[in-house]
């Protein structure tokens, strides 16, 4: 069976910088290792989407259409495809008085946050500091490699995978999730850990309206997504007894 737009799929990928073949991205710990990209909190595995879905660059989802599961696939992207060009009207003069203000001390390379945009200083002058808030692949032409792990076909499934793709955590068990479908509705019921952890709790509250979007958009018949909360007293464990 070939992917089909609209399909629900798990694909692995390694992406590079055409002109240099350095490594950003990769799905494969291996390869992120290798490149010295390696990320100790990052799980390495195929990722599910949606094809069409844009949860990876159109491009991309574009050339896997036609694929069978285990096929690969070459794609070059250009810059215009890619993250755009480099805008140097992004690259800013910030006074060093606003990063005394918040008691940092600017250097070259440091990463910043502003406004929600994030930017990577270039220079520190004196009194001035120039950063630089396009997209770190601005302006660069890509080449992924990219393989078809599996083609989801069951509705649980792909209703879990996009729970997986957006709400990443490594204390909650996707596989835990129960899913009930009735009348077009979707019942979620997600794993106990996810509402127990504080920090999980918070994260899936945030990603719940895009994981209930790609449900209703992608799969025929959903039209409403609940996600039941349902608490119940726990029983202390030894261990948590003797901690206290």
């Amino acid at each position: 069976m070939a992917v089909n737009n609209g399909d629900f799929v798990r694909v692995n990928f390694t992406g590079k910088v055409k002109e240099t073949d350095e490594v950003f991205d990769t799905t494969y710990d291996e390869i992120a290792q290798e490149a010295g990209i390696f990320d100790e909190n990052k799980t390495y595995k195929a990722i599910p989407i949606v094809v069409g879905g844009n949860h990876l660059l159109p491009a991309i989802e574009e050339a896997i259409i036609g694929l069978e599961e285990g096929e690969t696939k070459h794609v070059e992207v250009d810059s215009d495809n890619a993250f755009g060009p480099r805008d140097p009207k992004l690259i800013q003069l910030v006074p060093m008085k606003e990063f005394k203000r918040q008691g940092m001390t600017p250097v070259p390379g440091m990463r910043i946050q502003s406004e929600g945009a994030t930017g990577r200083i270039l220079t520190v002058n004196g009194g001035r500091v120039k950063v630089d808030f396009n997209h770190e692949l601005a302006g660069k032409d890509l080449i992924y490699d990219v393989e078809v792990g599996e083609i989801i076909d069951d509705e649980s499934d792909k209703i879990k995978s996009m729970i997986e793709l957006h709400y990443s955590n490594p204390n909650v068990d996707v596989e835990k999730t129960e899913i009930d479908i009735v009348d077009g509705v979707a019942n979620i019921k997600l794993d106990e850990m996810a509402k127990f952890d504080q920090q999980s709790y918070m994260d899936i509250t945030f990603a719940r309206f895009r994981i209930a979007k790609d449900i209703w958009d992608n799969i025929d018949g959903i039209t409403k997504v609940n996600f039941v909360d349902e608490f119940e007293k726990r029983e202390e464990s030894d261990d948590e007894e003797e901690d206290e």
